[in-house]
């Protein structure tokens, strides 16, 4: 029995061939014949079964029980067993899947945390954006703040350290006395002693100073790095005036750090002199006097390696407190440009030997490296406040 060219072997189990796929192996003819046209597998059949001739096999094909069949045919594997892997893919080993997995595990996490570490950042810095304007970011320039000091809240910003009481206020008329040495020879003891209230600063005496700064004492506001120069010296800022009350400052990490605490030191003070009355500036109004200092300068105080001075902390205490305020012996914005340098100011009365005021000033205002007081910016925005919360300066004068 001949064969025909064409003729499809349905016998054969015909299935995945090379380089068919598996989809026209299955297709039967049909599938045969949308191959490529032209590239059919061609089945060769016995011409007899029984008693035939030696069978010579066509070039290319191979022997299958009596049929010589072409080896593109014969690589397709039975039906029977598992499809093979898509065209462009083959089996790879358990070993080396698991590799990739895990790979793509770690380049997954990877992407995540690479996401969760910008969104973070993205977060934080909106943060802080949102401050700075809710703030005073937004003022620089501006003639009208937001934040009116005569308004913040005094039971808030002052903690008591000994006892339970109250910062107490109001007062009409204020001084405040400064620690310059433009005080000496001016006589004003006299003056400064009939004010209703009178604030002065860290461990400026009026023992051997009185003729010029007086003696009495409502308020003193003492940086934390004078507390022990004051508690060192009782009987000159303690009993001397029984009736002053303490306010002091510093930051958080200093005032109550674990060892050493200062408002621990301050505590052990009452307990020698009871009738002592101390307060301490609130972590949350301290965090006002630096978002204040910002909001005026435009600078932060922290990014611009700035320490904000007790004169800054004694000026805004002075506007919370008092109705008016008159200022003795500070120097104006511009003093230090103006006047000639023939004359030697020390910076403070107490101190003659001490270093001299201008240069104090100058040093400070345009150090970059480590931390310093910027006295020049703080007296520009005592400047500016001069007229909305109604305070004087004199010897020297400011107009």
């Amino acid at each position: 029995m001949g064969w025909r060219p064409g003729t499809w072997f349905t016998a054969l189990p015909l299935c995945a061939a090379r380089p068919i796929t598996t989809a026209q192996c299955q297709a039967g003819p049909e599938g045969s014949a949308g191959m490529g046209r032209g590239r059919r597998a061609l089945i060769s059949r016995s011409r007899e079964q029984a008693g035939s001739k030696p069978q010579h096999r066509a070039r290319g094909s191979e022997q299958v029980s009596g049929i010589a069949v072409p080896v593109a045919v014969l690589r397709c594997e039975p039906t029977s067993l598992s499809p093979g892997p898509p065209a462009g893919r083959r089996h790879l080993p358990l070993s080396r899947r698991r590799r990739e997995m895990s790979s793509n595990k770690e380049q997954r996490s990877a992407v995540f945390v690479i996401l969760f570490a910008l969104i973070t950042i993205l977060i934080l810095y909106s943060s802080n954006s949102a401050n700075e304007v809710f703030h005073y970011g937004s003022l620089r320039g501006r003639s009208r703040r937001p934040v009116n000091l005569k308004k913040w809240s005094i039971t808030d910003g002052y903690v008591p350290i000994l006892g339970n009481k109250t910062l107490p206020s109001r007062c009409h008329q204020c001084v405040i006395v400064s620690s310059s040495s433009h005080l000496l020879g001016t006589k004003l003891g006299p003056e400064i002693e009939q004010a209703e209230c009178t604030i002065r600063m860290n461990d400026a005496p009026t023992t051997g100073y009185s003729a010029d700064v007086g003696n009495k004492t409502t308020y003193r506001v003492v940086a934390h790095s004078s507390v022990f120069r004051v508690l060192r010296r009782p009987q000159e800022f303690v009993n001397r005036t029984p009736e002053t009350v303490f306010i002091f400052w510093g930051p958080p990490s200093k005032m109550q750090k674990p060892q050493g605490s200062l408002v621990r030191v301050i505590q052990r003070a009452g307990l020698a002199f009871p009738n002592m009355e101390a307060y301490a500036v609130s972590p949350g109004r301290m965090r006002q006097f630096d978002d204040l200092f910002r909001g005026e300068t435009g600078k932060d105080r922290e990014k611009s390696h700035s320490w904000l001075s007790t004169g800054w902390f004694t000026m805004v205490i002075a506007v919370e407190l008092c109705d008016h305020v008159h200022v003795y012996g500070m120097v104006p914005p511009n003093y230090c440009s103006q006047r000639p340098r023939l004359q030697r100011m020390p910076y403070h009365y107490y101190e003659p030997k001490g270093p001299d005021e201008c240069v104090t000033y100058i040093q400070n205002e345009h150090s970059r490296k480590g931390n310093h007081h910027r006295f020049i910016t703080e007296k520009r925005v005592f400047s500016s406040w001069a007229q909305l919360y109604g305070i004087t300066f004199s010897h020297p004068s400011w107009t």
